[in-house]
């Protein structure tokens, strides 16, 4: 009775192809240097004039928003539900970059239901979300999923996950290891990340991230850093040897989050990658907690030269 009070956004009610409205962004160089601050992204070239954007800031100014792809389709999502509030969390999220996104840009963002499946007993729902700049051009898109159903099953997806990464990884060349970085969440860190946007009002929503009690009745049972946080970090491994940008130039990373990265962790950031002759890239990265615990797994590609 509840459900249809609600109407809550519910597995069964969740159809590919469903639309949210449009959204509308104007960057700013404020909005890029910000966006790495909050990232934990020390690199100055973010600071100085005509920098673009870090890749992952296509996240933020072209955010999923899939409370109000529910609204546009009369339903109300888990997440802002008042007697069935919960999260639908991040579990993968691959992006592809098209074009660079500098000061100046104006970025409309659309936002759809791709697909929905189940696996070993879960439920799960993969976004597609475009940014198209004031030219008409497609600067990126990515497909972010998220579980809307946990089954209460092992570790197993886990192992899976760990293996197809490394799968997908395997190349000719020789392998080069990237430069390892470690990163460290506090709470502050975690609001701070959370508390930017650039849809809607700024400040620290209520969710897993930032409500240590809402948490607490979570899949996690504690307060947790977001998918596109980590991302951010798999974005800085990659350039911090490779040079800032590189996504950009046909560039693509898939991030598949395995361990909760919690308040207080500190994860490591290991990779390595190839180059062939024609410039085509690959890496492979992982981040791992104090608990020698695997975090995330991702790969990417793009071209450092030529090709």
């Amino acid at each position: 009775m509840t459900d249809q009070l609600e109407r809550l956004w519910t597995y069964a009610e969740v159809h590919p192809g469903q639309q949210g409205p449009q959204t509308t962004v104007e960057v700013t160089a404020q909005d890029i240097a910000e966006y790495a601050a909050v990232s934990q992204n020390p690199d100055a070239y973010y600071r100085e004039p005509g920098a673009p954007a870090m890749p992952t800031m296509i996240l933020s100014y072209a955010p999923l928003c899939r409370e109000t792809i529910a609204n546009n389709n009369g339903f109300i999502a888990y997440e802002e539900s008042p007697t069935q509030r919960r999260q639908t969390p991040f579990t993968k999220c691959e992006i592809r970059w098209h074009n660079a996104v500098v000061a100046g840009d104006t970025i409309r963002g659309r936002r759809s239901v791709l697909e929905k499946y189940e696996r070993r007993g879960s439920h799960f729902v993969t976004f597609r979300v475009e940014a198209i700049n004031q030219h008409g051009i497609l600067v990126g898109d990515y497909d972010y999923t998220c579980i809307f159903d946990h089954a209460k099953v092992s570790n197993t997806p886990q192992r899976g996950v760990q293996q197809e990464t490394t799968a997908a990884g395997r190349h000719s060349g020789p392998a080069r290891p990237l430069e390892t970085i470690s990163v460290s969440e506090s709470q502050e860190s975690i609001n701070t990340k959370d508390g930017f946007r650039l849809v809607g009002e700024r400040g620290i929503a209520s969710n897993i991230h930032t409500d240590e009690e809402f948490a607490r009745q979570s899949l996690f049972g504690t307060t947790v850093n977001s998918g596109p946080a980590t991302m951010a970090y798999v974005n800085q491994i990659i350039e911090r040897s490779l040079g800032a940008g590189v996504l950009y130039r046909d560039g693509r990373l898939l991030m598949r989050a395995i361990t909760p990265f919690r308040v207080g962790d500190t994860v490591t950031f290991t990779g390595c990658y190839t180059t062939e002759d024609n410039g085509a890239t690959t890496c492979n990265v992982r981040g791992t907690n104090q608990h020698n615990e695997l975090v995330c797994a991702a790969n990417a590609s793009f071209h450092l030269a030529g090709g």
